[in-house]
């Protein structure tokens, strides 16, 4: 079967079996390790990605179910300056410690802000409810949120 997709801007086109998730495309064919591979059951949210700026776990997602579709890893995050603002709060706020779920995190905060671009801190919770992280807390990673509210205010 083919598909084609846009990947962080870039089209693709590749062939598959059809049977492939979404996190095996991205990581197997495309060389994308940013998205990292959990439970494959889609409960850490390790593996989360946007797909048309919508957050999905790419562990359960079939790939063919991306056709035609805009997916967004975190590799595509960053600008040609350097990281955005929410990778450079997380730094700054301490977001980041093993950093196994950090792409999972970003990807689903990314997605929260595109929406709300000033959630509440219940919003932010909601948001954080599918992603696990077994180093930091979510103290952190909460004041990340609210740092890069504050950076994109100031900007």
């Amino acid at each position: 079967m083919e598909l084609t997709f846009k990947v962080n801007g870039h089209p693709e086109r590749l062939e598959l079996e059809g049977h492939e998730t979404l996190l095996d495309v991205l990581r197997d064919d495309l060389n994308l390790t940013g998205t990292k591979e959990g439970c494959r059951e889609g409960e850490c949210g390790a593996c989360t990605v946007l797909v048309n700026g919508r957050a999905v776990d790419s562990c359960i997602y079939a790939a063919m179910a991306a056709q035609d579709m805009e997916i967004e890893t975190v590799e595509g995050l960053a600008t040609s300056d350097g990281l955005n603002s929410l990778q450079n709060a997380f730094a700054e706020s301490g977001g980041v410690q093993c950093g196994f779920c950090t792409p999972g995190f970003l990807m689903m905060l990314t997605a929260l802000l595109d929406k709300y671009p000033h959630p509440d801190r219940v919003q932010v919770r909601d948001a954080l409810s599918g992603n696990i992280c077994r180093c930091t807390g979510y103290a952190q990673i909460e004041e990340a949120v609210e740092r890069c509210i504050r950076q994109r205010t100031i900007e």
